[in-house]
Parts: structure tokens; sequence; C-alpha cells
């Protein structure tokens, strides 16, 4: 009995003895499995580590590209001359390094119900396209006529490139327009409408100086009317684009321009356009601007020339003209011209005159006197809405012993309108015209038009 008892209390013993003794070896082999298991998970985490260095290096890296690329950007938006650059490399293979080339214009479609009190204007009449007094038929007797036009001819477009050679600024400037006729035999309402591409302007200009065909240094283009017509108060508007050479310096500008006469036959309606001078037309232009618009003051003088197979006729013509505009306000402004003067007819309301007449033999000319002007109110209802009133004359003063009574005495128009944009660059607008023409005879004739358009600049 002591026995068992006995070894009863030495069997837990030596199973602690026997534990005790298994120990370090359970130990070791758990111990080597973590150093594996550790082993492993350093090799991953230098993996990794790895992984994140190279992708935070690519980071950088994109980052600084990213950096190069927006100074690149900021540079070509914003040169040393602080005009913005359309695009960094010429787009024309033969344009200056630094050129920056534009394109614009406008598509207008016009639409209009013209009713003459003495006949038809003519079919083919430019006229028919816009308000032209010359065009207004005199004499006939009750022959009221109403005609429909519409017509896309008066759209634009326009290719400039500016830039900088050795420190001289420059631009080249070509503008066209589809005022030119029909094209060809299916040039007309009844089938195709094909109509000419018309050269409105081409010039080039460096620093102070400008050559090639633009508007004329005699005429205020800023001051023109914001009108629906083509032109608007046509007969008291200076109006010429030609080839001329100026030069500009602050306010004050000169050129020597094209010359060409219109004169009209010894006591008859006929009318010839003579390129036979040999001095150009030269006229100067002085004008101020400021906050509350703009005033301006030009001068011109011109050989009158015409020549035939027998004679060789000529004369001399000058002019003065006086215009801009003045802000009212905000909402508010009036624009004007006023031009007076002898042997400048072509110059006023697209030759609503001769520069002057031939006497009897053909042998010299008598220039013709004109005054004529127009004065126009606009008015800004909100931004999407904006009106014109204007109203415009020219008068001649006609030598009717050399000129008979069938020449043009004076015309006289009034033209209101509104314009209405829906959103910026569309213009719906309605313009209503009344014009009178009246010959040195008295007889007379009235024109009243409604001229719609749209149109969309781009």
């Amino acid at each position: 009995m002591q026995t068992l008892t006995t070894r009863a209390r030495r069997a837990p013993l030596a199973m602690a003895l026997f534990v005790a003794l298994l120990a370090p070896g359970l130990a070791f082999a758990q111990t080597a499995k973590e150093r594996e298991l550790e082993a492993r998970i350093a090799q991953l985490e230098a993996q990794v580590q790895a992984l994140i260095g190279a992708q935070q290096q690519q980071q950088a890296t994109l980052a600084q590209t990213q950096t190069t690329l927006d100074q690149v950007r900021v540079a070509q938006a914003a040169p040393a001359d602080g005009k913005p650059k359309i695009q960094s490399s010429p787009i024309l293979s033969a344009g200056n390094p630094d050129g920056r080339f534009s394109y614009g214009g406008f598509i207008k479609v016009d639409a209009m119900v013209t009713d003459t009190s003495d006949g038809e204007i003519a079919d083919g009449s430019a006229g028919r396209l816009f308000y032209l007094p010359g065009a207004i038929p005199v004499g006939g007797v009750d022959e009221s006529s109403a005609d429909i036009d519409t017509h896309a001819q008066f759209s634009r477009f326009w290719f400039a490139a500016d830039g900088e050679v050795q420190g001289h600024k420059t631009r080249a400037y070509l503008e066209f327009d589809l005022f030119g006729g029909g094209s060809s035999n299916l040039g007309n309402q009844a089938s195709t409408n094909t109509h000419a591409l018309t050269l409105r302007q081409a010039y080039v200009s460096w620093d102070k100086w400008l050559a090639g065909q633009t508007w004329s240094n005699f005429q205020d283009v800023a001051a023109l009317p914001d009108a629906v017509d083509f032109v608007g108060p046509t007969e008291g508007t200076t109006f010429v684009r030609q080839a001329q050479l100026r030069y500009t310096s602050g306010p004050f500008s000169v050129a020597l321009e094209n010359p060409q006469t219109v004169v009209g036959s010894y006591r008859s309606t006929t009318r010839t356009t003579s390129d036979d001078g040999t001095l150009p037309d030269v006229s100067a232009r002085y004008t101020n601007k400021g906050d509350w618009g703009h005033f301006s003051v030009a001068g011109l003088a011109r050989q009158l020339q015409h020549e035939t197979t027998t004679t060789d006729a000529s004369g001399t013509g000058f002019g003065v003209s006086v215009s801009g505009k003045y802000n009212l306000s905000k909402t508010d402004d009036i624009r004007y011209m006023l031009t007076g003067g002898s042997g400048i007819g072509r110059y006023v309301g697209f030759a609503l005159g001769a520069d002057g007449t031939l006497d009897a033999t053909g042998e010299d000319i008598d220039a013709t006197g004109v005054l004529a002007g127009f004065v126009a109110w606009r008015h800004v209802f909100d931004p999407k809405l904006r009106g014109n009133l204007m109203v415009s004359r020219a008068q001649f003063d006609n030598d009717t012993d050399w000129t008979g009574f069938g020449v043009t005495r004076s015309a006289q128009s009034i033209h209101a309108n509104l314009i209405y944009s829906p959103f910026p660059k569309l213009d719906v607008g309605a313009e209503l015209i009344f014009g009178n023409r009246e010959l040195e005879s008295g007889a007379d004739g009235d024109l009243r038009r409604l001229h719609t358009s749209v149109k969309y600049s781009f």
C-alpha cells in the first residue's frame, strides 16, 4: 500500500521531469520557424519598400514634368509683350517663328421687303441688297413697286498674322465677303444662288507703316452706326476702301491713296470712272480718344483727271470731315459724321454724286460741291436688346449749265432698328428705312423698307 502511494506521488514528478527534458527541444523547434517566418516577412517588407520608393520617384518625376509643362504654357500664354499666343508655333510653314495666326468673321443672312414710289429697283442692282440712295427710282408715274429680297452675300471672313521681326511689329491681314455677284450662269436665285468671293482688305503693316488695301484714311470707321443694313445712313457717310501707303504716329496719320475720278458727261447723267490721275489722293487725320468716346477730323486733297484720245481734262478737289462718338452714359452714345468739300463725290455715299462734270469741249472738269452727314443715337435697353435711330442727308451743288437737270440734287433717310442678342455673338435685327432722292429737275422718289437680319460672329 505504501509502495502504491509512493509510486502515485512519484508519477507527477516523473512527468514534470519528462516535460522539462523535452522543453528545450520544443522551444528550439518553435524559434526556428519564427525565424524563418520573420526572414520571409523582412524580405517582403524590403520588396514593398522598394516598390514604394520606385513609385515615389516616379511621382516626383511626373510632378517635375508637369511643372515644366505648366511653365511652358504660362510662357506661351503670357509672352514678354503681354499678348496671348494662339499656338506655340506658326500655322504657316513660311511664317515667322513668333507669329500669331488668327481667323474670324460672321455669317449674316438678310431678308427685306422694299417698296418704291417711282418704279422698281432693277434686278441685280446693289440697291436690292442694302440701302443705296443712288438706286432709288425717280420720275416714274404711279409706278409703285414692292419686292422681297433675301441673301447671305455679306457673310465675311478674315485671316491675320501678327508677329515681331527683329524688333519690328508686323501684321498681315486679308478680309473677304461674298458680295461679288454670280460666279457662273447658275449663280441666280432660280437655282444655286452662287456668288463670287470679294476682296475687302489686303494689307501689311510694320510699326507705324501700312501698305495695301484698307479703309481710306479719310473715313472714320469707328463712327459708323450700329445698323442692320450694310451701311445704314449711306448718303451721309464717307465710305471708300482702296490701296494706299499710310504712316501713323500717335493720333496723327497721313496717307497716299489710289486716285480715281468719277466724271459726269456734259449735260448728261452718264458717268465715267477714270484712272488717268498721275498724283495720289492725299489724306491726313487727327483722332483724340478718351473714356468719353473719340473725336476725329480729316482732310483730303486730290487731282481730278480724265483723258481721251483727243482731250485731257483736269481739276482739283478737297474735303474736310469731322466725326466721332460721344458716350452719354453706359447705355447711350451719339455717333456723327459731317463731310464737306468740292470734287470728293466718290468718297460720299458710294459715289452718290460725281466728283465733277466735263465742260462742253471735254477739256475742263468743274468740281461738284457736296455737304453730307449723319447723326445716330444708340441705346442699350438691357444686355440682350439695343436700338438705334439714325438721320442722314447729302446735298450736292451742281452747276446745271454743265450737269443738266437729271443728276441727284439731294438724298436723305431715316433709320430705326432693334437688335436682339439671345446669347453672345448672335444678333437678330429689324430696321425700318425711309429714304428719298431728288433730282435737280425737282422730281423725286421714295423708298420704304423693312430690313431684317440674323448674324452670328465667330
